[in-house]
C-alpha cells in the first residue's frame, strides 16, 4: 500500500469522486480517504444540468445515466393555489435540458466505483487526524477503524469532506456567516402518488401558505419513494428534534402536498434527519499546497438544490489549478479558483437571500413575465449559475436585482 501520492482528497461524495476522475485523467495518482462506508444515506438528491455537463466531462456520467434514476426536466413552484413550472428546454440559451433525481447511497457508490475502476485508491472507513500543510510533501495522519494510524503524504490536498470541513476544523478556519440559521428536516417516504397530473419528472418547491420563509422540497425517485425535506427558522419548530412530527406537520399544511400524499406511507427504513445551522463558511478556500471543495468551502441553502452542482464545479476548478500546479506552473489560486467559484456561487446567494425576503419568490410567481426573464431564470435553476452572459445573472452582479 502506496504512503505517497500526487494528491490526496478528503471525502469520497461527488466533489471528491469527480476531482479524482479528473485528476486521473491527467496522469496524477490520487488516493481518497472516506470516514464512512457506503452506500449511506445523505440528502442533495436533485441534480441540474450543469452537473449532468461536469459528469461527462469526468468520463462519469455513462454509468450513471444506466443506473436508472429518475429523469428531471425541471422544477415546479408552488404557494396555496399558484403554481408554476420551469422546463429546462426553455432557458437561455441551447444548454443540456435533462438532469436526474437520485437516490444519493447509490449515486455516491456508482462515483466512488467508477474512480477505483480508473486507477484511484479509494480507503473506506479512514479518517485524517492530523494535517500538515507546511511540509513538503503535505503529510496527513490517517485513522484506521481500529485506531491504528499512519503517515500519507501528498503533492497537493483536496479537502472533500462535505458537511463535516475536515481542514477547516483542523486549521481552525471556519466562521460564521452573518446569515440567518435556518433547520433542515428531512426523510425518503413511499410517496404513493396516483394524482394523473402530478409530474415526477419535476421537482418541487412549495412556500408555507402562512409562513412564507419557510419551504418544503418533493424530489420523485423512479422507485416510488420521494425526498421530503422542511426548512425553516428554529423559531417556527417548537421541538427542534422531533422531526418526524415537524415533516408531517407542515407538508402536509401545503395544500399541493396535502392532496397529492393523502396516500404516503411515512415510516419505512428511511431515518428522518434534523439539521440545525446549516450556512457556514470558511476564511478562505485554499493555501500552500491544498484546496476546500464543496461544501467544505461553505454549505448553500438548498432552496435550488444547487448543492451537487456547486460542488462539483469546484472540483472542475481546482483540478484545473491543480494540473497546472504539479506540473510546474505559476497558479493565481485567488484568480482562478476562489473568484471563479465565487461568480456563481454569489449569484445563488443573491437569489437565496431574495427568497426569503420575498422578491425573489414574487419574480418566480410574476403573473406576466418577460419570456426573456424566464429563461434566464430557468438557466438559473437548470445551474448555469456562472453565465457571465445571462442578463439576469449580470444584473444580479450589478447590484440591480
Amino acid at each position: 500500500m502506496s504512503d505517497f501520492f500526487d494528491v490526496v482528497i478528503v471525502g469520497a461524495g461527488p466533489s471528491g469522486t469527480v476531482a479524482a476522475a479528473l485528476l486521473l485523467q491527467q496522469g496524477f495518482s490520487v488516493c481518497i480517504i472516506e470516514k464512512q462506508h457506503f452506500p449511506r444515506y445523505v440528502i442533495g438528491e436533485s441534480l441540474l444540468p450543469f452537473a449532468m455537463d461536469i459528469l461527462s466531462e469526468a468520463d462519469l456520467l455513462t454509468p450513471v445515466a444506466m443506473a436508472g434514476f429518475q429523469p428531471k426536466n425541471g422544477v415546479v413552484f408552488t404557494y396555496g393555489e399558484r403554481q408554476t413550472h420551469f422546463d429546462f428546454r426553455y432557458q437561455y440559451k441551447h444548454r443540456s435540458s435533462v438532469a436526474l433525481q437520485v437516490d444519493r447511497a447509490h449515486f455516491d457508490q456508482i462515483l466512488a466505483e467508477e474512480v477505483i475502476k480508473k486507477g484511484a485508491d479509494v480507503r473506506f472507513g479512514q479518517s485524517v487526524v492530523d494535517f500538515n500543510p507546511n511540509e513538503m510533501p503535505v503529510s496527513l495522519t490517517i485513522q484506521r477503524e481500529d485506531k491504528s494510524e499512519y503517515r500519507l503524504n501528498a503533492r497537493f490536498v483536496l479537502d472533500a469532506s462535505g458537511y463535516f470541513r475536515l481542514l477547516p476544523r483542523l486549521l481552525g478556519w471556519e466562521i460564521e456567516t452573518g446569515l440567518t440559521q435556518r433547520n433542515v428536516y428531512c426523510t425518503h417516504i413511499n410517496d404513493n402518488i396516483t394524482d394523473p397530473l402530478y409530474d415526477r419528472y419535476k421537482s418541487t418547491i412549495a412556500i408555507h401558505p402562512k409562513f412564507p420563509d419557510i419551504w418544503v422540497w418533493l424530489i420523485p425517485f423512479a422507485n416510488g419513494r420521494a425526498s421530503v425535506g422542511v426548512v425553516g427558522e428554529s423559531h417556527y419548530f417548537q421541538d427542534d428534534r422531533a422531526a418526524s412530527k415537524v415533516m408531517k406537520k407542515f407538508v402536509m399544511e401545503i395544500p399541493f402536498f396535502a392532496r397529492i400524499l393523502q396516500n404516503a406511507f411515512w415510516e419505512n427504513d428511511a431515518p428522518f434527519l434534523f439539521f440545525s445551522r446549516y450556512d457556514s463558511g470558511v476564511k478562505q478556500m485554499y493555501g500552500d499546497n491544498f484546496a476546500l471543495l464543496g461544501n467544505a468551502a461553505g454549505f448553500l441553502d438548498p432552496v435550488f438544490s444547487s448543492g451537487v452542482t456547486t460542488a462539483i464545479y469546484s472540483s472542475k476548478l481546482a483540478c484545473q489549478a491543480v494540473t497546472r500546479q504539479l506540473r510546474g506552473e505559476k497558479v493565481d489560486w485567488q484568480k482562478d479558483y476562489a473568484e471563479a467559484h465565487a461568480y456563481g456561487v454569489n449569484t445563488l446567494r443573491n437569489c437565496i437571500d431574495s427568497w426569503y425576503d420575498g422578491s425573489f419568490q414574487e419574480l418566480v410567481f410574476s403573473e406576466k413575465p418577460s419570456p426573456e426573464l424566464r429563461e434566464a431564470l430557468c438557466s438559473v435553476f437548470a445551474g448555469y449559475a456562472w453565465d457571465t452572459e445571462n442578463p439576469f445573472i449580470r444584473d444580479v452582479h450589478a447590484g440591480l436585482i
